[in-house]
């Protein structure tokens, strides 16, 4: 697929053919380094929230306490994912991996301890905020270095789509993993395992300094002053676009499970949510190799309201063909917004302050799923068979109308400069 990339490290520019290609991108200098224990150390992302779910059953009995205690979990690591992405920016990846890793390692088995010990709820949302806080924003960081080893290359809008695909797979195998572990050896397998992966895939992904990004510029001894991502006009867009497809992931989960259990078919639910992933992973694909002739901004609008529409859609199925039929459309809508959200950050966000810009948009996908996970919820129990899936339409048509309305703060800064208060001129950059 086109010609081969060179780089020269990470240090120097990324030469690319003008057709991007996942050939290319995986020939890339020093990929390999941090993808294979990148990928290892996300795993546990995907696996902590059934885990604990399936463990805080098992010994409470509940439902209830155990969806609450993955709650706080989740609300926790959204609150405080992107300030763990401004200390990476700040200080660097491992000064940041190294501590983090083992502090939810620690938390993790105490949680698990509590919840063997049939330790009072109270206790568990206790061990549950330094779990959910501390999880190692791996994902971001993995995005954030290959914005070093590519620099401009125009195969940055396929390693956007790389990343897409790479977290569509964790989502499918993550709670497979957690569920064989919980269900074949013992409840407390999952939590256990996914704190044993966080810890040697962190300090493995960690010890990659050749590829980390570099910290803040210093000018002489004193270190120039860091400005946050959010504070970028464009950033804040794009959070509330990312909270909107944190709806359809929350929306979609349990009005899955709803809508089979009411047919007395629950075990079609996995095939359901495998039909909706499958999409998203293979729109992901074809829209990494791709090379786009329309500017990002432009392209996220569009793909945008295709999502809502198609999200719309949704709470008009009454069969499991068409619900199938509408969930692969879904899917496949998702992932070019995502992707082209994750490409505008390298227009629109100085590097020192890439990493935190990432775990802004990857938090907002958590605390969407996690509001519309609850709003989905009482909706099933309290209106009619379906009705959680005006959720992810909600959602989707109020994040774009906000879309539309502030799009025009989504375009690059003309020359390179960024004009966003607190942020710094920087070199111009291929958007395109």
């Amino acid at each position: 697929m086109g010609s081969t990339v060179t780089s020269t490290g990470p240090a120097k520019k990324t030469t690319a053919s003008a057709r991007p290609g996942y050939g290319q991108l995986l020939r890339t200098r020093g990929a390999w380094t941090f993808l294979l224990p990148g990928f290892a150390a996300r795993q546990p992302f995907a696996m902590l929230t059934l885990s604990i779910v399936l463990l805080v059953q098992h010994t409470t009995g509940s439902y209830g306490s155990a969806g609450a205690t993955a709650a706080v979990t989740g609300v926790s690591m959204a609150l405080f994912a992107p300030y763990s992405g401004r200390l990476a920016d700040r200080y660097g990846q491992r000064a940041v991996l190294l501590p983090g890793v083992l502090v939810h390692a620690a938390a993790g088995l105490t949680l698990t301890a509590l919840a063997l010990a049939h330790a009072p709820l109270w206790a568990l949302f206790a061990a549950a905020v330094p779990t959910g806080a501390s999880v190692p924003q791996i994902g971001p960081m993995v995005r954030a270095r290959w914005g070093v080893v590519l620099k401009d290359s125009p195969l940055m809008t396929t390693a956007a789509a790389f990343e897409s695909v790479t977290d569509e797979l964790t989502f499918v195998l993550g709670p497979l993993v957690a569920t064989a572990l919980c269900t074949a050896l013992a409840p407390a397998a999952g939590l256990i395992t996914e704190a044993a992966l966080t810890l040697v895939g962190g300090l493995l992904f960690a010890t990659q300094k050749r590829t980390q990004p570099p910290v803040a510029a210093t000018d002489g001894h004193a270190r120039v002053p860091h400005s946050s991502a959010l504070r970028v006009p464009g950033v804040r867009v794009l959070i509330v676009t990312f909270l909107g497809i944190g709806s359809v992931f929350g929306g979609m989960q349990v009005s899955l499970a709803a809508f089979t259990e009411s047919i007395g078919r629950p075990g079609l639910n996995g095939v359901l949510y495998g039909t909706f992933a499958a999409g998203n992973m293979l729109s992901g694909l074809v829209c990494g190799a791709i090379a786009w002739k329309v500017a990002p901004h432009h392209r996220l609008v569009v793909g945008y309201t295709a999502l809502a529409l198609a999200a719309s859609s949704l709470w008009t199925a009454h069969s499991v063909a068409l619900l199938a039929a509408l969930g692969l459309l879904v899917g496949m809508c998702i992932a070019p917004a995502l992707i082209t959200g994750y490409t505008l950050v390298e227009g629109l966000v100085e590097a020192g302050a890439r990493t935190e810009a990432f775990t802004w948009l990857t938090g907002a996908v958590a605390l969407g799923q996690a509001a519309a996970v609850t709003v989905a919820g009482q909706l099933e129990d309290h209106l009619w068979g379906g009705a959680g899936f005006l959720v992810p339409m909600a959602g989707t048509v109020l994040a774009l109308l906000t879309l539309l309305a502030l799009r025009s703060r989504l375009a690059p800064p003309p020359f390179g400069r960024t004009v966003a208060r607190g942020v710094g001129h920087r070199s111009p950059v291929a958007v395109d």
